[in-house]
């Protein structure tokens, strides 16, 4: 503390002094101006403590609360004494504050003892605040309830301050932090300290329970494991709940989860839980998917060739399913029909089914088709190019597959080994070259597990000049001789429609000349040799072009 007077001339001594409450002055601490020396009085309180400079400042260390006073600088000199106050003020920051006696739990609707705040240490005195989520807690009657207590230590002088809080808490005063600040003062002014800020767990009841089906999944198809989840909304979660399944009147006690493993369909309906005194409840609808597939017939089935096949895939399912048909690995366009069975129906048939919005849900059965006959034989023959030889086939169908056996009665001599086509649905044939010298007979034997079939034909001598016969080519040949057939019948048709339709409208020409001329209508339809020329012309043509169309149909079916 420097002393507030100037050093005057003449100075003779200088002390420091401080006052009573009651106005009496202590003196402390002598100093000579002559004499350069100092002397410190015997004061318990500022025993060794002291310290006086050359211009008067006194020096006080390890300040108390105690010094907060009135000290006083006197300089002496013959004829004056001079005085100036200064007056000290001693702080001393409190400790951070901490809120202990927590509560273990904080129940909605129930005032409760939340902590304490406390705060040590401080002068002068502080002041304690409650704050939730950054804000100030106010007092309110019955809600929050605030009580500060302030302490003095004797010995030190110093200041705690104790904060207690009452609080009835909400359901919104979950994860809150809830934090208390010192504001106190200081040579510079006010400053606070904030404690750490606490959360407390709040209880509060369930008001509302929610029940869900695991996985999440938006189809169930029959086969899987559902898992049934109900919840409440309180804290802590109620652990038990009431699960009612459809088919029972009684719920099933059980924990928040009840599992379901290879549902049927028999599953879908509505489910429902509720807390253990059926005081809340939530449902949910469950549909179980399903997919069933029946072929008639079935696995493997042996017909005869032109029998009728009934097939029927039936589809039983809980959505619009899609079917398709597939056979020896091939997608079909459309189902398989069977009024007369053929050979190229024969293979494996699969019926298949899904249901797209439903993943993994599909089925499928196999009908494996056999198609049996008895061997059928034609025969045909060609002289070749070389005119020394002749071809003689064997065109055979039948299934099983028939073995071809080759016999020759006469005079000639096979000039290859009996060669055979590929074996394609249910057709092949077996060929040999043979030059005979004169006529022979060559018969094709073809036999299968079902029958045996024997055709013979005779050949004349390769000197011998003979009709040769077609040959078979097959399905697709026949399909296209049939598509000509009906070209050329359908061109026959149109022209004997143009010529009937020409002669009527001259028939209608010469009608109305000949009335224009005044002849009778009856005798020119009964006396035909009274016609004119031009219409006898006209019905000598026509009766030609309709014999000429009638000779052109028959040497085509011929």
């Amino acid at each position: 503390m420097p002393c507030p007077l100037e050093v005057p001339d003449g100075l003779m001594f200088g002390k420091w002094k401080y006052e009573m409450p009651n106005g009496s002055p202590v003196f402390i601490a002598f100093r000579s101006s002559t004499k350069k020396n100092v002397q410190y009085d015997d004061v318990p309180d500022y025993k060794d403590r002291l310290s006086l400079s050359e211009n008067y400042t006194l020096s006080i260390k390890n300040a108390r609360i105690s010094d907060e006073k009135r000290f006083v600088c006197m300089l002496v000199t013959e004829d004056d004494v001079s005085e100036e106050p200064t007056i000290v003020k001693v702080f001393k920051q409190p400790s951070q504050p901490e809120i202990l006696h927590q509560a273990n739990l904080l129940e909605t609707e129930k005032l409760q003892m939340l902590g304490e705040c406390v705060s040590r240490d401080s002068y002068p005195e502080g002041n304690v605040t409650w704050y939730k989520n950054g804000r100030v807690l106010q007092p309110v009657d019955g809600v929050v309830v605030i009580n500060l207590q302030k302490m003095v230590d004797r010995t030190t002088g110093l200041f705690t301050m104790t904060s207690s809080l009452q609080y009835m808490p909400t359901k919104e005063d979950v994860n809150a932090k809830f934090a208390c600040i010192v504001t106190y003062y200081g040579p510079s002014g006010q400053k606070t300290i904030q404690s750490e800020p606490v959360v407390f767990d709040v209880h509060y009841p369930t008001e509302k329970v929610t029940i869900q089906v695991l996985p999440q999944s938006s189809t169930i198809k029959e086969g899987d494991n559902i898992t049934l989840k109900c919840s409440g909304n309180g804290n802590p979660p109620p652990q038990e709940f009431l699960f009612y399944i459809p088919g029972e009147t009684e719920g099933i006690r059980s924990s928040d989860t009840y599992v379901m493993t290879d549902v049927r369909r028999n599953a879908t309906g509505e489910y429902r839980c509720s807390l253990t005194d059926k005081s809340m409840m939530d449902s949910t609808t469950i549909t179980v998917h399903y997919l069933d597939l029946q072929l008639t017939p079935s696995g493997e089935v042996t017909k005869q060739i032109g029998e009728a096949l009934p097939v029927s895939c039936t589809i039983s399912s809980s959505r619009n399913a899609t079917v398709f048909w597939i056979k020896d690995n091939t997608r079909m366009q459309t189902s398989p029909s069977f009024s007369s069975l053929q050979y190229q129906d024969a293979g494996n048939y699969v019926c298949e089914t899904t249901l797209q919005e439903v993943e993994g849900l599909r089925k499928r059965q196999t009908l494996k088709l056999i198609v049996e006959g008895k061997p059928q034989i034609k025969m045909t023959k060609k002289t070749n190019t070389n005119k020394m030889s002749k071809t003689i086939i064997c065109h055979v169908e039948g299934f099983p597959k028939p073995a071809v056996q080759w016999t020759v009665t006469g005079s000639g001599s096979i000039l290859n080994k009996t060669e055979e086509t590929k074996y394609v649905n249910g057709k092949f044939s077996s060929k040999i070259v043979i030059a005979p010298e004169e006529n022979v007979t060559l018969t094709c034997i073809a036999e299968n597990e079902l029958e045996r079939t024997v055709t013979s034909m005779n050949v004349s001598a390769i000197s011998i000049p003979e009709y040769d016969e077609p040959e078979d080519r097959g399905g697709d040949n026949s399909e296209k001789v049939n598509d000509q057939a009906k070209l050329i019948v359908g061109i026959v048709v149109g022209l004997l429609l143009v010529a009937l339709i020409a002669g009527v409208v001259y028939w209608l020409y010469v009608k109305k000349s000949n009335d224009a001329k005044g002849k009778s209508e009856k005798a020119a339809a009964q006396n035909f040799p009274s016609l004119p020329r031009q219409e006898k012309h006209f019905f000598f043509v026509i009766g030609v072009v309709v014999c000429i169309i009638f000779y052109c149909l028959v040497i085509h079916a011929k």
